[in-house]
């Protein structure tokens, strides 16, 4: 996002304002702890659509990796993924349903995003330093099923049926979206998964995708892979996943969809430059 301005603080939260590419007003609600039983506090950021009108319900969006989504000036590696300029300009387009998108920062990555129930097939010794302890995915997901969404849905004018509820992640940001579909199906009726990082734990968790994968005839899936760096590790993976989407009932272009892109690499900026096409398939208007 640029040019952020910083306008007030409301209740736990900020408001920050700047303009898409079409000179349309973004508004972002951030909450800098939101409290959680289940796991540590933690900052979420609210993206309403252009032109946000109390009188219409709006389907959501809830994206992991929530402090790389909108400032590059904050990130790590000084790339962000451009949720509100590829959002704006995908609404004003009319290419998708305006959304309201939940951006949930993460704590400990590799706690928070590996899925947990695949873990306990491996021995302890086998896992390497960053994944030793305790994994916290399944209280990660009962946060944002049981805390983050009530909360969104009452503060907000959403469409609340899983038709309309969807989640997004890159890397082990995708492992988690799968998992969250997967575990919660009643919830998510759309997963995201971008340069899903397989690999993790020796692919372990493709066992319980076989096994898990939701309802065909009422839930899209998304998945995707670059042929550089990190990525380049994932296309013989995502075949293995490939095969398990035809032998449960999913159907290439209409409710699940697997894209290679040559020569691009594990970064932020790879992920925006391809946002627009999982956003199309899950939120693209009905002709």
């Amino acid at each position: 996002m640029k040019n952020i301005i910083l306008l007030a603080f409301i209740l736990c939260g900020l408001i920050a304002n700047s303009q898409n590419k079409s000179g349309e007003l973004t508004v972002i609600h951030k909450y800098l702890e939101f409290q959680s039983q289940n796991i540590s506090e933690r900052t979420v950021e609210v993206l309403l659509p252009p032109n946000y009108d109390e009188n219409e319900k709006y389907p959501v969006l809830y994206m992991n990796d929530g402090q790389m989504l909108f400032d590059a000036n904050t990130t790590w590696n000084h790339q962000e993924w451009g949720v509100d300029e590829v959002v704006g300009d995908l609404i004003q387009n009319e290419k998708i349903r305006p959304v309201i998108v939940v951006g949930v920062w993460f704590d400990n990555r590799s706690a928070e995003y590996m899925p947990a129930k695949p873990k306990e097939k491996l021995k302890l010794a086998t896992l390497p330093d960053y994944f030793k302890g305790e994994i916290v995915s399944d209280q990660y997901l009962k946060f944002l099923v049981e805390e983050l969404k009530p909360f969104v849905d009452q503060k907000y004018n959403t469409l609340t049926g899983p038709e309309d509820t969807f989640i997004l992640g890159s890397s082990m940001g995708g492992l988690i979206s799968c998992y969250a579909i997967s575990e919660y199906p009643s919830v998510f009726g759309g997963a995201v998964c971008m340069s899903t990082h397989w690999p993790a734990l020796d692919g372990v968790f493709l066992d319980y995708v076989e096994v898990n994968l939701p309802d065909p005839e009422s839930h899209k899936i998304y998945f995707d892979h670059g042929t550089a760096t990190l990525d380049s590790l994932y296309q013989p993976y995502q075949e293995k996943v490939d095969v398990m989407m035809k032998k449960r009932g999913y159907k290439q272009d209409q409710n699940w969809m697997t894209r290679k892109f040559e020569g691009a690499e594990h970064n932020e900026n790879a992920w925006r430059d391809r946002l627009h096409i999982p956003l199309e398939f899950m939120l693209g208007k009905k002709k």
